[in-house]
């Protein structure tokens, strides 16, 4: 690999860097094999795209890739610096305004073959993006875990394409100046739930933490901090976080299917969610306690706007020491 093409754009602050040529030859295979025969062989692709001296922790790469599943017209897998993602809203919404850019997609839908899943995906004539997630739930609520340092933290543990655990802000603001606290805190959360040996159903590693607060834009239901799993955090409300979060409500009866939900993030942009009942129980009455995790199934809907920052060649020189990237 001597270069790449790649567009970069921002999701409502969050970067995606899409890598449209260059990449390595991995035709005839699944989404899902393209990220496993990554990760084994073409791991250099993934940290010389997105990690220092070419990118920074929170940029998420992407790589445009042809679908399997006839009924995709795209395929993609996403990456960040410590490793591979199985979905990533912000990086959808940042896939199709780049497709747009190039002019490959109109006004109208898109089917996403995804490493977890086949996607839907509108580009509305306005140039937002609404991302039809995979089916999301709740598999644990009102979870105690015990925190060094911190003391019992209750959260829920919910699956929105990856994991994540749910808690409120515990006494701190979700303010971008408290951003070393928070970040301290949900590392430590973090290290507490792999300590315990707790994880999604599946064995997935629970590796995004979302904190919630109360919101400061009039027009959100509230506003959070998500720390990912390369240790930035995600300047977007988050796409998978708030199928999550959606998922959530949607147990516990507190949001209605077809219901807007505003999340803001920490640096004050703003992401509508809402979502259909696909399958599982039916949700609590509204006001009941948690309890379970209910598995109750959603189809969340997403919506935001990508903005393309760049469009550029990367350059790898055989002989440059960091051609790789700087790894963390």
């Amino acid at each position: 690999m001597s270069s790449v093409h790649v567009i970069d754009s921002h999701t409502e602050g969050e970067p995606t860097r899409l890598v449209i040529d260059g990449g390595p030859d991995l035709t005839g295979l699944t989404v899902a094999e393209i990220r496993t025969e990554l990760a084994k062989n073409h791991d250099g692709m993934r940290s010389a795209v997105v990690c220092e001296p070419r990118g920074s922790d929170a940029v998420v790469g992407a790589l445009l890739c042809e679908p399997s599943d006839p009924s995709a017209q795209v395929g993609v897998v996403f990456f960040n610096n410590v490793g591979y993602l199985g979905m990533c809203g912000h990086g959808t919404i940042g896939l199709i305004a780049t497709l747009a850019h190039m002019g490959r997609l109109a006004a109208g839908d898109i089917m996403v073959e995804t490493p977890v899943g086949l996607v839907r995906a509108t580009l509305h004539d306005d140039g937002r993006v609404s991302v039809f997630n995979i089916p999301s739930y709740r598999s644990a609520a009102s979870l105690s875990v015990d925190v060094p340092g911190y003391g019992t933290v209750v959260g829920d543990v919910a699956y929105g394409g990856n994991w994540f655990f749910l808690t409120k802000d515990n006494g701190m603001e979700t303010d971008l100046a408290n951003l070393d606290a928070l970040t301290r805190f949900s590392v430590a959360l973090r290290n507490a739930l792999t300590s315990k040996g707790i994880k999604g159903d599946d064995g997935g590693e629970i590796d995004h933490i979302e904190i919630f607060g109360a919101p400061k834009r009039a027009d959100a239901d509230s506003r959070n901090f998500v720390l990912c799993p390369g240790l930035a955090y995600d300047r977007s409300p988050c796409g998978t976080g708030l199928s999550a979060k959606l998922a959530c409500l949607a147990a516990d009866g507190k949001l209605a299917p077809g219901q807007v939900w505003r999340q803001e993030s920490l640096i004050g942009s703003l992401f509508e969610g809402q979502f259909q009942v696909v399958g599982g129980c039916d949700p609590l009455p509204q006001g009941s306690p948690s309890g379970k995790g209910n598995h109750l199934r959603i189809l969340p809907q997403i919506t935001g706007r990508a903005f393309i920052t760049a469009e550029s060649k990367l350059i790898f020189d055989p002989e440059d020491p960091f051609r790789n990237g700087i790894l963390p």
